[in-house]
């Protein structure tokens, strides 16, 4: 099942409140910048105002693998990702500091990991197949792996928000997964490959032409593919790309705010927009990749990023950062002072 529920958009009402009651906290107008707009969006996310700030806040990092890696499209061997699901789960990586700095905690779930089994039968609950197809010579997906893909990252969120999650991160982690990422955005923007392809995880100029060259045959394969998202995911993709598609789509569809990552997300994300219009306005960008390709998504997501760091990692750790703003934005306009409680003039209404 690929179809999902109508998207109802945040509160327009309890926005216009939001906007209000910051026009009479003690600070002249627009004077906190984004932090305003931030708040403004967490409150009609929730339905109230002034916000209430986050008591669950919880990181997903969807872990997987891409045959392309044999191409030599990363710096790093395929047995990474199997490594870093098992440094996610002690605690170790830098997911698990960032968030727990930013009061979240993480949850790593295996979707396709090059493994003969996954680390743990939780992490491994919503598994769909052991790596993904080499994108630049084979679909990365069958029909029904497509769809038990999306369908796990739509019972994920459910899980999430089931167990009381009231904001959202996305990461990802797999070895060489820029480059399905890529290519799905290249292709959902009509872009050229060089114009779009990065460094990934920090490949040589060789590296980088492997990888152009991988983008390059995989559009060429699903070029009958550009006006159907789903089999763009099947053709191009993998199976961590859907099931973060089908977790994206399904957030909004419970109404939870949720903050994307790097590349790799959001090019998910630019999926699940397609899956159910309008879940984008349950979204923040958390932060901007180096990733050229990131920059395009965002574009047509007409996302702006909270921060911009120049990071690369991914794993939700530009996002993790990203909720530490966002707390802020929600603490000013929670509990600052008006200028009526303060006992301040406030500035005379503008003609």
């Amino acid at each position: 099942m690929t179809d999902f529920d109508a998207v109802a958009p945040p509160d327009a009402d309890i926005a216009v409140a939001a906007r209000a009651r910051q026009a009479n906290l003690i600070k002249p107008p627009g004077s906190l910048g984004r932090l305003e707009a931030l708040s403004v969006w967490v409150s009609s996310c929730q339905g109230v105002c002034p916000p209430r700030q986050f008591e669950r806040a919880r990181a997903v990092v969807f872990a997987g693998d891409h045959g392309v890696a044999a191409a030599g499209v990363s710096a790093y061997p395929a047995e990474v990702t199997a490594q870093m699901v098992a440094n996610f789960d002690r605690g170790g990586a830098a997911i698990n500091v960032l968030a727990a700095a930013a009061g979240a905690t993480v949850r790593v779930v295996d979707i396709a990991v090059d493994a003969k089994e996954s680390l743990t039968p939780s992490i491994g609950a919503h598994r769909v197949r052991r790596g993904s197809g080499n994108i630049a010579v084979e679909d990365a997906l069958n029909d029904d792996e497509v769809a038990a893909a999306l369908d796990a990252g739509r019972r994920i969120a459910d899980e999430e928000v089931d167990s009381g999650a009231d904001v959202l991160i996305v990461g990802d982690m797999g070895i060489g997964n820029t480059t399905p990422a890529t290519t799905l955005i290249a292709a959902l923007t009509d872009s050229e490959p060089v114009a779009v392809v990065g460094r990934g995880t920090g490949v040589d100029d060789a590296g980088w032409a492997r990888k152009t060259a991988a983008i390059r045959d995989a559009l060429f394969r699903s070029r009958g593919s550009a006006g159907d998202p789903v089999a763009l995911l099947r053709v191009c993709g993998g199976a961590d790309l859907a099931a973060m598609a089908g977790f994206c789509a399904q957030a909004a569809v419970r109404r939870t705010p949720l903050l994307l990552d790097g590349v790799v997300v959001t090019a998910a994300a630019l999926v699940a927009e397609e899956l159910a219009p309008g879940a984008k306005q349950w979204w923040q960008a958390g932060h901007r990749s180096t990733e050229p390709a990131h920059a395009l998504a965002l574009q047509r997501l007409d996302l702006e990023p909270i921060v911009d760091l120049q990071m690369r990692l991914g794993e939700g750790t530009g996002a993790a950062v990203a909720l530490s703003v966002v707390r802020a934005a929600v603490a000013t306009l929670s509990s600052m002072a008006t200028f009526d409680e303060a006992g301040i003039t406030s500035p005379p209404d503008k003609p």
